[in-house]
């Protein structure tokens, strides 16, 4: 299926060749990258669990976001509210408006099943464009506070700062 198109972007489902390209792709850009992950989104969505969307810029694999129909992590589990989940647009296409048409594309899926849509962002410094793009488009921290993988930190003890640190983020589509 495809979710948006235009002389430069596309957006359209999740492939099985995707994977390798993407993985390929993170690994030149020095990402420690394995076609794994995409091959569990594909499961997912051929299970009915979620919808995985890949871009292309020029009709080369530019990213790829996963909109799970009900929360996988975080504070929101079980409540039957999509999540966004594991989104990523390659660096060479960054600034080319690759990751704004992902996200519209995502949040237009879960609105297909909610009135709001949910996501976890990392608080290292790697995030830092995400966490300025998800406050641009309305996303308001959900108050359950910082999580490290998948139980809220508790205050005042030590944490560790890598990609399990999250913040949790809702909007209302």
């Amino acid at each position: 299926m495809v979710y948006y198109r235009d002389d430069k972007i596309t957006i359209r489902d999740l492939e099985g060749p995707d994977a390798e390209v993407f993985a390929s792709e993170e690994r030149a850009q020095g990402w420690d990258a394995s076609a794994d992950k995409y091959y569990t989104r594909l499961k997912d969505a051929a299970e009915g669990r979620s919808v995985a969307m890949a871009a292309e810029y020029e009709g080369r694999a530019a990213g790829y976001i996963n909109v799970y129909l009900d929360c996988i992590d975080g504070p929101f589990v079980g409540k039957g509210l999509p999540e966004i989940v594991d989104f990523g647009v390659l660096e060479k296409y960054r600034r080319h408006g690759v990751g704004a048409r992902l996200m519209d594309a995502a949040e237009e899926a879960a609105g297909r099943h909610s009135d709001s849509v949910c996501l976890g962002v990392g608080l290292h410094q790697g995030y830092g464009s995400a966490q300025r793009m998800y406050v641009k488009r309305g996303y308001i921290p959900d108050g359950s506070g910082v999580w490290y993988g998948d139980r809220i930190c508790e205050p005042y003890k030590d944490c560790r700062n890598d990609d399990d640190l999250v913040l949790y983020f809702l909007k209302n589509l």
